[in-house]
């Protein structure tokens, strides 16, 4: 999903100049302006300039990925028009397919296995998610992410295993018992959240096999589990439009209307706090347009110098192994302990990734010896040496991605990545190595079946281990583990 990755130096360069030329012109409108007036009636002094940029760029990093999060959900859970819509709130939405490069909602999109998606309304009552059994052959889990995007669960293979069973999800505010026949409880700390259901796909042919597991996912309020009459419905709620393409040019506007949603967890409260101070949050009405030019300046060098903390963290606040870039980055709140950087990392990376014992996602835009990946200029192996390929229990992919946008790449064999359950069909070299060939022309037939297809252009490149081994040799702990995965090197 798009954050803000595309420069914005032109329209801040213009704000700037005209915040130099027009300095002290302040609009009545002007919502920091407002917000200060009502701190100082408080005895509280109005931020300057200097503190208006500081706390953008807090703000945008603890913000991107609630921002993300709500423009996704809008499109997917709420706005029927928006070409991504999927289901309504409480309604399983079952995708009888993969993400290809159509699928523009969200960055770095897993391809590897079928979705099925959930947008839950947790604010009437609790609802009860079951599962079927899932035959032990075949790798399934269901993500809990809720709006601050902490995973603040797991079921499935490795959590719960493959059996049956109910599980009750409850919002921030309920504090009831578990009931008789729920295997387990649940908690999302706000009323609205994602539910991410991955079923392997075993081959092509096995997406038959995947629909009937699919049809088992089912979801029901905990009222009609209990077959108990179901209270009153939340009242109605008018979402402020939000798209992830607008997330760029309406950062600020997105971030105040997601925080209605988004009650003050206690190690975001001085943010929150900061936030109100130039007029975000509950209950206010940001707008970018009607601030003075030198709020404006302010508030796009604050945006800037938090979007280039969030990249430079990619690209270096991981540990690199042989130019991938190796950590995690996906957890619950406890995880984060108010790390803003590395979760709003973990969104622009790809965000709703899993937590690193679920899956890992090495990345990277780089070669062994750290040149650029751009298939424009060259072509490139990655070779797997015999007997070390990624140590899962259930299986490894390496997925191909547009280096500029992080989205799947359209291409004539309409493969986007290469993994595990495809090595039958590979061709291994005489020493039992496996060669991957990126390149952005069809290698020929000799060695098609080994091509990921490349952009013509910056190539990013995210491995995944599903259900990564414990015991080595094993990719854990994050970034100390006793597998290594292995170089990209540019092709003779």
């Amino acid at each position: 999903m798009s954050s803000l990755p595309h420069s914005i130096s032109r329209v801040l360069a213009a704000a700037a100049i005209g915040a130099l030329v027009l300095t002290g012109c302040k609009k009545k409108s002007d919502p920091i302006t407002q917000a200060g007036r009502a701190e100082k009636q408080a005895g509280i002094d109005i931020p300057g300039i200097e503190e208006v940029k500081a706390i953008a760029e807090e703000g945008f990093i603890y913000g991107l990925p609630i921002v993300m999060n709500y423009a996704v959900m809008c499109e997917y859970a709420v706005d029927k028009n928006s070409g991504q819509f999927k289901a309504p709130f409480n309604t399983i939405f079952n995708e009888a397919r993969v993400f290809t490069y159509k699928d523009t909602a969200v960055i770095t999109p897993n391809s590897d296995t079928p979705y099925s998606l959930l947008w839950l309304d947790l604010r009437t009552e609790p609802m009860v998610l079951s599962v079927p059994a899932v035959g032990k052959d075949r790798y399934y889990s269901v993500q809990l992410t809720d709006g601050n995007t902490y995973n603040y669960g797991y079921i499935g293979s490795r959590s719960t295993g493959n059996d049956s069973g109910d599980y009750l999800i409850a919002g921030p505010g309920w504090k009831g018992e578990k009931p008789s026949g729920i295997k387990q409880v649940f908690q999302s700390s706000t009323p609205f959240a994602i539910t991410i259901f991955r079923t392997q796909l075993l081959n092509p042919e096995d997406m038959t096999n995947v629909i009937k597991v699919q049809a088992g996912y089912k979801v029901q309020p905990l009222s009609a589990f209990l077959n108990q009459p179901a209270p009153a419905a939340a009242p109605k709620v008018d979402f402020v439009p939000a798209t992830t393409a607008g997330i760029k040019d309406n950062f600020f506007e997105y971030l105040d209307a997601a925080l209605e949603f988004v009650p003050a967890t206690p190690e975001a409260k001085e943010i929150r706090v900061k936030l109100e101070r130039i007029g975000v949050g509950p209950g206010k009405t940001f707008s970018f347009r009607d601030l003075s030019l030198e709020h404006k300046a302010a508030v796009l060098l604050g945006l800037k110098q938090g979007e280039d903390k969030v990249k430079k963290y990619l690209d270096n606040g991981m540990k690199d192994i042989n130019g991938w870039q190796v950590g995690s980055l996906f957890g619950d709140a406890a995880f984060y302990n108010g790390d803003w950087l590395k979760r709003a990392a973990a969104a622009q990376g790809g965000i709703y990734g899993n937590d690193g014992i679920e899956a890992m996602y090495p990345m990277t835009r780089v070669t062994a010896t750290g040149e650029p990946l751009d298939a424009s200029k060259h072509n490139f192996t990655l070779t797997f040496p015999a007997g070390q390929f990624p140590p899962v229990n259930a299986f490894w992919s390496v997925t191909m991605y547009d280096g500029k946008t992080q989205l799947l790449i359209e291409n004539p064999i309409n493969r986007y990545l290469i993994n595990s359950p495809m090595l039958p069909g590979m061709k291994l070299n005489p020493d039992g190595s496996l060669t991957l060939y990126i390149q952005k022309d069809n290698p020929g037939p000799e060695k098609e079946s080994n091509w990921l297809p490349a952009p013509n252009g910056p190539v990013f490149l995210v491995m995944r281990l599903y259900w990564p081994k414990t015991e080595a040799p094993s990719i854990l702990p994050p970034g100390e583990g006793s597998w290594k995965p292995p170089g990209i090197t540019k092709a003779e």
